[in-house]
C-alpha cells in the first residue's frame, strides 16, 4: 500500500509570492509568466474610454441637477400660490365674519334711524351719545349706508315694497325709506327697502 503511494505523483506546489520568505528579496519573474506592459495603442484606448465614461458621468449629473433643479422651481411655484391662496382665503374669512357681525348690528342700526326720525335722538337726548359710539363701530367695520328719499330708484341696491302713482315724479323715485341699505366696502349687505313712487300713464 505504501508503495502505491509512492508511485503516484507528488503534488506539486508553485510559490508564487513575489518576496522570498527567507531573504526577503523580490524574487524574479517565474518562468512562463511574460510581464505584460501595455502598448501606447492600449494606453490610449484606456484614456479615451476613461474620458467617454467621465463625459457620460458629467451628462448624468447635469441631468440629474437640472431634474433636481425643476423640481425645486415647481415646489417653489407651489408654495408661492399656496401661500397667495392662503392669503385670500384668510381676507375673505376676515369679511365673512366681520359681514356676520355687520348683520347683527343691522337691527339696532335700524331702531336708532327709527328712533331718530321720532326725535328720540335729539341733542342732549340720553341715547345719542351710545347711538353715536355703535354707528361708529359700524364705519370702523367698513360699513355704510345709504338710500334717501329722492333719488332714483335703481332695482340693483332698492328694494321696492310699495309703488304709488305720482304726477310729480317722470322716473321712479324713492318716495319714503323704510330700511336704509348697508355696504361693506363694495360688498352689498342688505338692499335698502323703500316706497317708490312711479310716473302716472
Amino acid at each position: 500500500m505504501n508503495e502505491q503511494h509512492g508511485d503516484q505523483d507528488e503534488p506539486v506546489v508553485r510559490d508564487k509570492r513575489r518576496i522570498d520568505p527567507e531573504t526577503g528579496e523580490v524574487r524574479a519573474e517565474a518562468e512562463g509568466e511574460s510581464t505584460s506592459v501595455d502598448s501606447p495603442d492600449a494606453l490610449a484606448d484606456d484614456a479615451s474610454v476613461t474620458d467617454a465614461d467621465s463625459e457620460l458621468l458629467d451628462k448624468a449629473a447635469d441631468e440629474i441637477a437640472a431634474e433636481r433643479l425643476a423640481d425645486l422651481q415647481r415646489v417653489s411655484a407651489e408654495y408661492a400660490n399656496y401661500r397667495k391662496r392662503t392669503e385670500a382665503n384668510r381676507e375673505l374669512d376676515r369679511e365673512r365674519a366681520v359681514a356676520d357681525t355687520v348683520r347683527l348690528l343691522l337691527p339696532v342700526l335700524d331702531d336708532l334711524d327709527r328712533a331718530e326720525k321720532h326725535g328720540d335722538l335729539a341733542d342732549g337726548a340720553p341715547l345719542t351719545a351710545i347711538a353715536a359710539k355703535v354707528r361708529g363701530v359700524g364705519e370702523r367695520l367698513g360699513l355704510s349706508a345709504y338710500g334717501v328719499a329722492g333719488e332714483v330708484f335703481d332695482p340693483n341696491i332698492h328694494e321696492a315694497i310699495v309703488q304709488q302713482p305720482s304726477a310729480d315724479v317722470t322716473v321712479e323715485t324713492v318716495l319714503d325709506v323704510a330700511e336704509r341699505g348697508y355696504l361693506l366696502g363694495t360688498t352689498q349687505v342688505r338692499p335698502a327697502k323703500v316706497v317708490v313712487a312711479v310716473p302716472n300713464g
